[in-house]
């Protein structure tokens, strides 16, 4: 039952739906359909709606709603295995851009945060500032010793309002939940918490700039990307300072032509910059829209990226880092197979399904995309397609997946932008080859040995009761097993085969293990002991396969 206290907000809601003629989101909620009839006395938007599409009227209701709802819009714009593409293609255009609330309220909160006076803090500190977003708005500053630094400043009182709309739009997707036709599909209680997730993390400066500091860490070299530095001495978890770039928006063509940058060049490098963010440090820029991802004026020769806000990153399972990739390499080899095999691999989908009903289905996606020239495919829009055909095999699809889909649609988007005959499975394909090569080499796989030898001698000791117990609860499972007075003799040998072989088993591969460990640890001593340890271990599996 929706609350009392939220019944004005969805009434607003619906009054605002009904200006911009957007009927059938009202029928979806039967409660509220009667108020169509009070349309004529609603006045007008300030544009006539009328010839305009449902996705320009939908995003123009959510910009008089509100700044929440703006957020809601975008979030909705990453969805496009729920949204139809058309509506999402509008809501990817709604700016989340508010008046700012005045300098002198931000040195106030500055000066709390920091515990110093601004003055203290900062040789200046502009009460102007350069941009106002519904979450925060970013001052110019100087650092004490000279150099310039951005300041993002939470706006006051933001977390009472955030928790007040994100209770209406919760109420709006129950009602969407309880009276939508098509609620199963677009299931609008998930997209809500995920909306409350993304404000979350955005009302968490601390939290931004950590996400900032590691970015910049992986791209140390600044080569291909720079990002700005944290100061963390003045940075709280309402305020953020970072240094202060310049640089051109990425889809500025004219002013990156004016700088004298191959934009050639550059769109590649866009490509393997995101698949080395994915696959090679499993951390990525989730929000690399153009007006977070800029140019470099200043390196014609060697171009980079300069990256900006940093509040909502991405990262994957290591299973569902190693699962995604081999789709990705079995889709640029044209493997619908192993497409539907590793689909279910993964857990992604039951293992019930029927495995050649999949496959044909990843074939009829994929087949008509390959029958035009590889520059003109594009690699999201097959993405996008594939999870759409795959929801009707009860496809499990993950928070994190959405978001990479949502990160591969922006920047297969920047890379045409700058350069409309860019190869995206040319220049993917070998990137993504030798990340997948260097990550699970022999070498990589030796060094996560090391790091686990400290964790295997800790538990070395506990081994012995955990084959007390696994014997223990074999016996129990024989003794269960029993259901017949005449089988019984037959019943505990069988068991008693089972334990000899199992005990055996697990000696042998201890001494495996261990003989693996002398080998490695301390190659100064020989091999002679490690391989007798070894052959050791082999010697107890034969037994215990022979007297199975």
């Amino acid at each position: 039952m929706t609350p009392l206290k939220v019944v004005p907000g969805l009434l607003r809601v619906t009054i605002v739906l009904l200006r911009y003629r957007l009927d059938e989101l009202i029928d979806a909620t039967h409660l509220f359909r009667p108020l169509k009839l009070i349309r004529p006395f609603l006045g007008r938007p300030a544009v006539d709606v009328r010839p305009l599409s449902r996705g320009a009227r939908i995003r123009l209701a959510l910009n008089e709603l509100g700044p929440i709802f703006v957020k809601a819009g975008q979030v909705l714009s990453t969805r496009r295995d729920l949204v139809p593409a058309d509506i999402a293609d509008e809501l990817s255009l709604l700016q989340d851009q508010v008046p700012p609330f005045p300098g002198e309220q931000a040195r106030v909160i500055v000066q709390r945060e920091l515990k110093l006076p601004v003055e203290t803090l900062y040789a200046s500190f502009d009460p102007v500032p350069l941009a106002s977003a519904s979450i925060s708005q970013v001052h110019p500053a100087t650092l004490l010793d000279g150099r310039a630094v951005v300041v993002k400043v939470l706006r006051p009182g933001i977390e009472q309002r955030i928790a007040r709309d994100v209770n209406l739009i919760h109420s709006l997707g129950e009602l969407a939940e309880r009276w939508h036709p098509n609620a199963d599909k677009i299931r609008p209680l998930d997209v809500v918490a995920e909306v409350e997730k993304m404000l979350e993390n955005e009302l968490d400066l601390q939290r931004e700039g950590a996400n900032a500091s590691l970015l910049r860490r992986n791209f140390a070299s600044g080569v291909d990307m720079y990002v700005p530095e944290v100061h963390w001495e003045l940075t709280s978890a309402r305020v953020l300072t970072l240094e202060r770039v310049s640089g051109v928006s990425c889809d500025d063509i004219a002013a990156i032509d004016a700088a004298g940058i191959d934009r050639k060049q550059l769109a590649a490098k866009g490509v393997r910059l995101f698949y080395e963010q994915v696959f090679r440090d499993n951390f990525f820029h989730a929000d690399a829209h153009p007006g977070n991802i800029w140019v470099d004026p200043t390196r014609a020769q060697e171009p980079r990226f300069i990256a900006l806000d940093f509040g909502i990153m991405g990262s994957l399972p290591e299973a569902d880092q190693y699962w995604l990739a081999q789709n990705f390499i079995a889709l640029f080899e044209r493997d619908y197979a192993r497409i539907a095999k590793l689909h279910v691999d993964a857990g992604w989908m039951p293992a019930s399904i029927r495995m050649d009903e999949l496959e044909a289905a990843v074939r009829t996606v994929c087949e008509p995309y390959f029958t035009r020239p590889l520059s003109q495919i594009s690699l999201a829009e097959l993405v996008v397609k594939l999870f759409q055909t795959a929801r009707r095999f009860e496809l499990i699809l993950q928070p994190q997946l959405i978001l990479l889909q949502k990160t591969l649609l922006n920047i297969e988007g920047v890379g045409r932008m700058l350069d409309p005959e860019i190869d995206i499975w040319a220049v993917a394909h070998p990137v993504l080859k030798r990340i997948l090569r260097e990550r699970y080499s022999p070498l990589r796989t030796l060094r996560e040995i090391r790091k686990r030898v400290p964790e295997w001698f800790h538990n070395a000791p506990q081994l012995p009761e955990l084959v007390r117990d696994a014997m223990r609860q074999i016996a129990v499972g024989e003794q269960r097993m029993v259901a017949d007075f005449e089988m019984l003799g037959h019943q505990r040998d069988l068991a008693r085969r089972v334990l000899r072989m199992v005990g055996c088993g697990m000696l042998g591969g201890t001494l495996i293990v261990s003989a693996t460990l002398l080998a490695t640890l301390s190659p100064q001593h020989g091999m002679l002991l490690p391989a007798c340890v070894g052959a050791a271990g082999l010697l107890s599996f034969v037994y215990g396969w022979v007297r199975r």
